[in-house]
């Protein structure tokens, strides 16, 4: 939880990077799976379909904070569309709307990871509290 709050693009990077990661494990491990299975069709289970939603919460969180600590001005901006293109994506793809190839949603997501780097330059501080702007 610290991580969270007090370096936030580190958390985001993180999160960012396990998603892509996520994203092209899955062909892999279900081609791997559908070869071993019987009747030669398998399906993704629950808990690894949700994952997408889990880590659209924790950029969510991330993105939140990194907004918040940033002392750019136009970075929780890019932040915030980036976060968004990727929520659209992943939903996009949950209920089929429209066909988009997968490699935006890589894109979107590599884009977030980017994003939380690049705003690592902000904001470097010698103490937890000195960029947190006040509400």
């Amino acid at each position: 939880m610290k991580l969270t709050l007090n370096k936030p693009d580190t958390f985001g990077v993180i999160a960012s990077s396990l998603c892509i990661v996520h994203c092209l494990a899955t062909p892999l491990i279900f081609i791997a799976q559908a070869c071993s299975v019987s009747d030669g069709c398998a399906s993704a289970p629950t808990w690894w379909q949700s994952l997408d939603y889990l880590f659209l919460t924790i950029s969510f969180i991330a993105v939140y904070r990194s907004a918040k600590t940033t002392s750019s001005k136009i970075m929780p901006t890019l932040l915030w569309v980036s976060w968004g293109l990727l929520f659209i994506m992943i939903f996009n793809e949950k209920l089929e709307f429209f066909h988009i190839p997968e490699y935006f949603t890589y894109a979107s997501a590599m884009g977030l990871a980017s994003l939380h780097l690049y705003n690592l330059k902000y904001c470097q501080c010698k103490t937890e509290n000195c960029c947190v702007k006040n509400e």
